[in-house]
This record gives C-alpha cells, sequence and structure tokens, in this order.
C-alpha cells in the first residue's frame, strides 16, 4: 500500500544511487548497519546521517541531512514514527528524489506531503530485502 512495486523499482534503479542513511551509526546491532552494508555491495553510495556524524562502512558521517554538502538522491530513514515526518519535510528541503521509510515506519501524513511535493516515497519496506528481488 505504501509502495507499489514500480516505485520500489524505480527508487532502487532509477533515481540515483546516492542514499543518505538516516539513524546510521556504528553500532552494528542496528538495522540500518546491515541494511547500509546491503546498499553498498549493490552500488550505492550511503552518507550516514546522525547526531554523532560517524564515519561508518568508509563514508564519512554527517549530524544532519542539511549538513551534507552535496546533493542526496534517496533519504532512507531509520528513526522511530514520531520523528519519521520531520525527516521527510527535510528530505524535500534537502532536494531528494526519493523517501524510503524502513519497516514498522509508517506516517500518513508524512507519506502525502511528500508525494505532494513531487517524491517517490515508500514506506514500511526494506531496500535490503527489496533489491535483491530486482534480479
Amino acid at each position: 500500500m505504501y509502495g507499489d512495486e514500480a516505485t520500489i523499482r524505480r527508487i532502487l534503479t532509477e533515481l540515483g544511487d546516492t542514499w543518505a542513511v538516516v539513524g546510521l551509526s556504528t553500532n552494528r546491532s542496528r538495522a540500518a548497519y546491515g541494511v547500509a552494508q546491503v546498499l553498498q555491495r549493490f552500488g550505492k553510495r550511503i552518507v550516514p546521517v546522525h547526531p554523532k556524524a560517524e564515519t561508518v562502512h568508509g563514508e564519512r558521517g554527517y549530524a544532519s541531512l542539511a549538513g551534507i554538502p552535496f546533493e542526496v538522491d534517496v533519504v532512507d530513514v531509520f528513526v522511530n514514527g514520531e520523528l519519521a515526518g520531520a525527516v521527510a519535510d527535510e528530505a524535500v528541503t534537502k532536494g531528494a528524489r526519493a523517501v524510503w521509510f524502513q519497516l514498522g515506519v509508517v506516517d500518513e501524513a508524512a507519506f502525502e506531503r511528500t508525494r505532494a511535493a513531487g517524491l517517490d516515497m515508500v514506506m514500511d519496506r526494506c531496500p535490503a530485502i527489496e533489491i535483491p528481488r530486482l534480479g
């Protein structure tokens, strides 16, 4: 419901390879850490976004989306539901082409705002699950 197959395919194959991963830190036990590794394996450049601005998987981290000094294609959101909508709004301001809310993250109002701004969006899905399915 929050991401048809065509939208998922477009985000993963057509909209660009620079993915800001919001909530990504050096904590190996967090889902973001493993998902970012999968994205890298499939040719995506990951950009860690976390208040600690840590370098993760060899990529320099930034404290916020606004602090990234280059364009970002997709914003992959690993924050809790109460914070996710604000991140989606920041992605629109940043000029991203798509927003991806991870499994369990749903904010229908943010989905509507983001889509109305012209961005593709997927919610409650995981790119590390979806990308290998593309074949």
